[in-house]
């Protein structure tokens, strides 16, 4: 995909995912990954302290690098939670490249999901 592709296609998903959940504020990488995590746990409103956000992050990185086969649903355990194993290792990346990564994935993650 191509940055300005990728620049347009991300700001198009933060204006959407803003107005379906006013009122938190601007939307990050982050923020985005915790709203996925959420959608692939499939239990609706949870309270979240900081190690369930931290897992739901997981779950959200894990579930758009599946397509790229980083990552492999494995199962839900007994309370509902998806659980993935690692097919490759990441590559290297610095911080920059790993956010276009992650943008990139996100945004094949709502498109394939008809979102966007």
């Amino acid at each position: 995909m191509r940055s300005e592709e990728l620049k347009a296609d991300w700001h198009n998903l933060l204006e959407k995912l803003s107005k379906q959940f006013p009122g938190n504020g601007d939307l990050d990488l982050d923020g985005v990954l915790l709203l996925i995590g959420t959608q692939e746990l499939q239990m609706g409103f949870i309270k979240m302290k900081k190690d369930v956000k931290i897992n739901l992050l997981h779950v959200g990185i894990c579930s758009v690098l599946e397509p790229y086969g980083y990552y492999e649903f494995e199962k839900r355990d007994g309370e509902g939670w998806p659980h993935f194993k690692s097919i490759k290792q990441l590559p290297a990346l610095r911080a920059g490249e790993q956010s276009i990564l992650l943008k990139q994935a996100v945004v094949n993650y709502f498109k394939n999901n008809k979102y966007i």
